[in-house]
């Protein structure tokens, strides 16, 4: 799905008040973004003359832009103005493959996969990668994960819950080290190992991004992440 980009071209004054005032005068192009992000550019580099980040209010009166965000505020005069016109944009992102429900394109963008077309959407774990391999389910992209072991699971989470493949590899698989009771996994917040015989014994570990191996003095697993070895426990210390 498109949003639209404000373009006005034109001799402007851009002036800006905020922890400092600066004023800039010249044929300049000015932006405004479906976010309320207000850029005005000169004829050099990439890097606007005056700027203001995600506004709390834009309006374009008169031939006067405002922008206005907090105690700051980007004021665009526009003298003679050379052209205006509205299009559209979308994220910018990786092609990851086509959308099974429109044949759009799709792409990886700020931390999700979305369709630019139908604009369908799933997101993606921060240690996710999104692999070229599809879905025989649902002919979507495979994503790889790390929870305990490796996983490849639909990017779509109704098609193929991460959480179930995780279960279904650990559940009861560890002991709980302060009761008798087996350390199921849940959702609870984040994915956690916690114990079956909650609330009597609230023991409870976040799986952290890695795999397991081998295992702690203690009975818990270890899990090799991108930080190092450590334990389920993070309080743990004799790994």
């Amino acid at each position: 799905m498109h949003d639209e980009v404000r373009v006005v071209a034109g001799d402007c004054t851009a002036t800006f008040d905020g922890r400092s005032e600066r004023e800039h005068r010249g044929d300049v192009v000015t932006v405004v973004k479906p976010d309320n992000t207000v850029l005005v550019h000169d004829a050099d580099g990439y890097q606007p003359v005056a700027w203001l980040t995600r506004a709390d209010s834009v309006q374009f009166v008169d031939g006067v832009l405002d922008a206005r965000e907090g105690d700051q505020r980007l004021r665009v005069e526009v003298h003679d103005e050379h052209g205006a016109a509205r299009h559209p944009v979308s994220r910018a992102g990786v092609p990851v493959g086509d959308c099974p429900t429109c044949e759009g394109r799709l792409v990886l963008a700020g931390g999700s996969v979305l369709c630019r077309d139908c604009g369908d959407e799933y997101s993606v774990p921060r240690d996710g990668a999104v692999l070229e391999e599809t879905c025989p389910v649902c002919g979507l992209p495979l994503l790889r994960v790390e929870r305990g072991d490796t996983f490849e699971v639909c990017i779509d989470r109704d098609c193929q819950p991460i959480d179930d493949r995780v279960a279904d590899r650990f559940d009861r698989e560890w002991d709980c080290p302060n009761c008798e009771g087996d350390l199921r996994i849940l959702r609870r917040g984040g994915l956690i190992a916690g114990c079956e015989r909650y609330p009597e014994c609230d023991t409870g570990f976040g799986i952290p991004t890695g795999v397991v191996d081998g295992s702690c003095d203690c009975g818990l697993p270890v899990f090799e992440t991108p930080s190092g070895r450590r334990c389920l426990d993070t309080d743990c210390e004799r790994t």
